[in-house]
């Protein structure tokens, strides 16, 4: 991993650094045993398809039968749970226990039909083969080398998401875009914010963190991309998709935060946690509330201030995935991108005494869900968000002007434009 003294002058992007070997070895084996364990599984049948050539109901199944359900003429019935749980019976070819619902509002139904315009195993694959280089761009134009591309690559949660067919990759690679792109093309940054608003839940925080930082033309361009996708959502699938979308999600909030249909083990947030240990779903949700307000408050103190853009990046990529009550690990691939931030925070001034090993014990966390099925998820952000807590910290007790207290890519950039 990379060493610095504090306070290390560099120039308008981090200064080249190299992986120390065995943090170089740890990537590698990562990157090597999530590759084998894919194909070690669809040769043995656990993956996409079982031994007797039978498709496996994973939550990319969702997906694809809704995509049919378009082609078939009625994109309105993926919001009926029992409508669509025979669409994805009628996808798989065989019945199966449970279910996956569709619950994304009807402009993720353009994504979903053009799968579904591909035989089942090829979209799956298509999905995961596509967006994971938008996740991985991502990490890397943050982290500005290629180390990046690497540390990307070995993150714990790629594995996850591929492995159930989610929506990971594009959420992750998404919210990194915004982040990367907002200083020096706030335009396009509100793109990837409008596009990102297939999963609302993880956007909460933007238009708070736009506003206070005075990303004005950002928020314009968020706001016109949003209207545009749900215009064209209700030309191509009707209105009625939009009133069944609206209609179904009390019933899905009920079942996912009330029932706990999908078990509170595999929720990572803050209201799970509530629910696990017993508590009830009022105290769950007054837990939930004071701590995303608390967040967002902090948030919205920290893109006031004059600390570096890319701290205030690291703590909106975090608190997205501490706000919200719905979470599942294949989401917690945004939380590399707090990662990537701290990593080139630290390259640029020097890293903090025990931050590489928090980082590392995060990505652990992350890496042991499957075999403990807790909330190890949400310890993992904590963690993160602890030491950008210490970052903050940090750069406010600095000197104004510091490379502590200003970060010098953000700091060289406005000199030069004065």
């Amino acid at each position: 991993m990379p060493s610095m003294p504090p306070g290390t002058v560099t120039s308008g992007r981090p200064q080249s650094f190299r992986l120390t070997g065995s943090v170089e070895l740890i990537c590698f084996a990562l990157c090597l045993a999530q590759c084998v364990y894919l194909v070690a599984s669809l040769f043995q049948g656990s993956w996409i398809i079982d031994a007797s050539g039978q498709r496996i109901a994973t939550d990319f199944v969702n997906v694809w039968a809704s995509g049919r359900q378009v082609l078939a003429g009625d994109p309105a019935g993926a919001y009926d749970p029992a409508i669509h749980k025979d669409a994805e019976v009628a996808a798989i070819g065989h019945p199966f226990a449970g279910e996956y619902p569709w619950i994304y509002p009807p402009t993720f139904l353009f994504v979903a039909t053009l799968l579904a315009a591909l035989p089942f195993v090829s979209a799956h694959v298509a999905w995961i083969v596509l967006t994971f280089p938008v996740y991985v761009s991502a990490v890397r134009a943050i982290i500005g080398q290629r180390a990046g591309i690497v540390l990307a690559c070995a993150f714990p949660g790629v594995l996850s998401n591929a492995v159930v067919g989610q929506n990971g990759f594009a959420t992750a690679g998404l919210i990194g875009g915004a982040l990367v792109l907002l200083e020096r093309s706030p335009m396009l940054a509100g793109c990837c914010i409008g596009l990102l608003t297939f999963k609302p839940h993880l956007g909460i925080l933007f238009p708070v963190v736009l506003a206070a930082g005075g990303h004005w033309r950002a928020m314009a361009s968020a706001a016109t991309v949003t209207a545009l996708l749900a215009l064209a959502s209700c030309v191509a699938f009707g209105v009625e998709s939009w009133h069944a979308f609206l209609q179904s999600l009390p019933a899905a909030s009920q079942a996912a935060l009330t029932q706990g249909r999908a078990d509170w083990a595999k929720l990572q947030s803050i209201f799970a946690v509530a629910r696990l240990a017993g508590g009830s779903v009022a105290l769950a949700w007054t837990l939930q509330l004071v701590f995303a307000s608390t967040v967002a408050i902090l948030l919205y103190a920290m893109w006031r201030s004059k600390i570096s853009s890319d701290l205030k990046a690291a703590g909106l990529a975090t608190g997205a995935l501490l706000v919200t009550p719905y979470l599942f690990v294949y989401d917690l691939l945004v939380l590399a991108l707090p990662m990537a931030f701290l990593i080139r925070i630290g390259g640029s001034v020097g890293f903090m005494r025990g931050e590489m090993l928090a980082i590392g014990f995060a990505s652990f966390l992350v890496l042991i869900f499957p075999l403990v099925t807790a909330p190890v998820g949400l310890a993992a952000t904590l963690l993160v968000a602890l030491v950008i807590a210490l970052r903050v910290h940090r750069a406010l007790a600095a000197p104004v002007g510091s490379p502590e207290y200003s970060g010098l890519p953000v700091l060289q950039h406005e000199l030069r434009g004065s």
